[in-house]
């Protein structure tokens, strides 16, 4: 499940795209859909060594029939620094456990073996976050209801609006067709607007250009 919520949101996804639905229109990622890289060395993920595996720093995926994306680009992403939270480090993760139950090529990333296979669905996710969120979100204002599996895709292009990425990219990377979704996102971000106000009395003073009739 951290695999899978990690990807959601480093990724952009939607919630089909990496969980189990009831969405007829649903296309997830699988185990074939996914290309691993040490530097510039492209991997075979089913069939390289558990030390390659080690090594790699770079991941993407391979867009099929995912909605808005075009058949046959990558998307990927390097490693985020972090031990657990990294994108690479979860589709290596799944990577090493599907192949080690010897699953088919075109399983789906949210499968997994215990006993037997099972599906990861959007509402366990769902579930788990609001378990989170009611030990934790009182303290940032935040209630169990407000949270769902579509707020990780969300919250991964906030992330990236504070860090000041070009929204072209956080397009790019999550494949909106217009500016609705970013233009949501700035007005509801904190560390964005709270210091407009100080900037605008600071660069207040300015003088307009004279709108005088020509001679």
């Amino acid at each position: 499940m951290a695999d899978m919520l990690i990807l959601g949101f480093f990724f952009l996804l939607r919630p089909g795209e990496y969980a189990c639905t009831t969405n007829p229109e649903a296309s997830p990622f699988r185990l074939c859909d996914i290309h691993l890289m040490v530097n510039n060395r492209r991997l075979h993920h089913l069939t390289c060594s558990d030390h390659d595996l080690f090594l790699v720093n770079f991941v993407a995926l391979e867009f099929t029939n995912q909605k808005n994306g075009v058949r046959g680009e990558l998307v990927g992403l390097g490693r985020s620094g972090h031990p657990t939270w990294c994108p690479v480090q979860a589709l290596v993760n799944r990577v090493k456990h599907l192949r080690s139950n010897r699953a088919p090529p075109t399983t789906p990333l949210y499968n997994y073996h215990h006993f037997q296979w099972q599906s990861i669905t959007t509402t366990t996710l769902t579930t788990h976050l609001r378990y989170t969120v009611t030990a934790m979100g009182a303290q940032f204002g935040i209630a169990p209801t407000d949270i769902s599996i579509r707020s990780l895709r969300s919250s991964g292009a906030m992330a990236l609006l504070c860090a000041k990425v070009d929204t072209d990219v956080i397009r790019l990377l999550g494949r909106w067709r217009s500016d609705e979704m970013l233009r949501y996102l700035h007005v509801q971000s904190f560390p964005l607007l709270a210091p407009l106000a100080p900037q605008m009395l600071r660069h207040g003073a300015f003088t307009l250009m004279p709108n005088l009739p020509m001679e």
